[in-house]
């Protein structure tokens, strides 16, 4: 209305709903969410209480929706992040990143979902109502063991005081309606209270609420010095991303995320941890090889035949990485030898005489066995 002057909304057709659309994505430059939920609130109003549906808009400018990459941890700030966490949430949080479930998922878990024999989790109606299964990790089996102890003593006192009763889906309460005390219903993350159930009365634990884990994941990852705009889904991300880096296959990692499009699972390849697109900066090429070459000119060839009778055979030098050179350089000084690869840079010491065999050290990675 304030966009065109303050007029009523019954006096204003298509064109004005489509330039005020329009508007919201040229000129305030508003998400595409946004938007559609501009004009499904702009159906509504005239749809159903103006009675006036309008027809098709014609010649609106939508919002562009922009293709991200979502944020993903190392595997040493998971560490760092679940250590600033504790009690409840830091279990949820381990369990979002090491089977990688969404945070309702995981909150919304029944004790009958977890088979720790098999080690698996079954997903109940998760996104587009769909069960799946998914890994339960075998480092997270005795913490679960002893977090389901407790809460089935929390669920006995519940039920000495006519309160342990669990939410059940669907009508599944009025064809079993026992099985809202059962045990194996219950939730494996409850809420620290309990409520009265709208219509029947009857007391009921909900499951803990997300906003508890988010507050508590918020302010972990400030604590553990993370710059990155962490969240709960940060960890199902990291879940997909460390799977691809180990080497696991992609259509592996869509079914145990539920992916209904492996294209969807794809986006998680655009962030290995192999920079981007796996190139390697010319920079980072260059300073390699200044490396090697420095490397090598640390260790000089032999000068006489004699100053091999040092203490170490041809052999074990063959073995002898190059990040071990520096600690062998007193030992070889000591004796007066000093040490260069047959490989660098077609290296050939023509004053040596012959049967003086320069070594090939490992650590260079070439495969000469030295030059006469």
């Amino acid at each position: 209305m304030r966009f065109h002057g303050t007029r009523r909304p019954a006096e204003l057709g298509e064109r004005e709903i489509a330039e005020f659309l329009t508007h919201l994505a040229t000129g305030v430059r508003v998400s595409a969410s946004t938007q559609t939920q501009a004009l499904s609130a702009l159906l509504f109003l005239y749809r159903d209480i103006l009675g006036r549906p309008f027809n098709e808009l014609q010649g609106i400018a939508r919002a562009k929706r922009p293709e991200r990459v979502p944020v993903v941890l190392s595997r040493v700030e998971i560490r760092i992040v679940l250590g600033c966490l504790s009690g409840v949430p830091r279990l949820v949080a381990a369990l979002l990143y090491r089977a990688g479930l969404r945070l309702l998922e995981c909150l919304e878990l029944r004790v009958k979902d977890l088979d720790f024999e098999s080690g698996q989790i079954t997903i109940r109606s998760g996104k587009g109502a769909k069960d799946r299964m998914t890994v339960l990790p075998q480092s997270l089996i005795a913490p679960l063991r002893a977090h389901l102890r407790r809460v089935e003593l929390l669920h006995q006192r519940d039920v000495a005081r006519e309160a342990g009763r669990a939410p059940l889906p669907g009508a599944l309460g009025r064809k079993a309606s026992g099985a809202a005390e059962d045990w194996r219903w219950q939730y494996v993350f409850p809420a620290a209270r309990i409520h009265r159930r709208v219509g029947t009365g009857e007391l009921e634990r909900h499951h803990l609420h997300e906003s508890a884990v988010q507050r508590a994941v918020r302010d972990a990852v400030r604590r553990a010095g993370v710059t990155k705009r962490a969240t709960c889904h940060t960890f199902r991300h990291s879940f997909a991303t460390h799977l691809l880096e180990d080497g696991y296959d992609i259509r592996t990692v869509q079914e145990l995320l539920g992916h209904r499009d492996v294209a969807t699972t794809m986006i998680y390849t655009h962030v290995l941890q192999r920079g981007a697109m796996g190139v390697r900066s010319p920079m980072d090429r260059r300073q390699l090889a200044e490396l090697g070459r420095a490397a090598h000119s640390y260790f000089q060839p032999a000068r006489h035949p004699a100053q091999l009778k040092a203490g170490f055979s041809m052999q074990s030098l063959r073995t002898v990485s190059w990040q071990n050179r520096r600690s062998l350089q007193p030992n070889l000084v000591r004796h007066g030898r000093e040490l260069a690869c047959a490989c660098d840079a077609g290296f050939e010491d023509r004053s040596m005489r012959r049967g003086t065999r320069v070594p090939a050290l490992s650590g260079c990675g070439c495969s000469a066995k030295g030059v006469r």
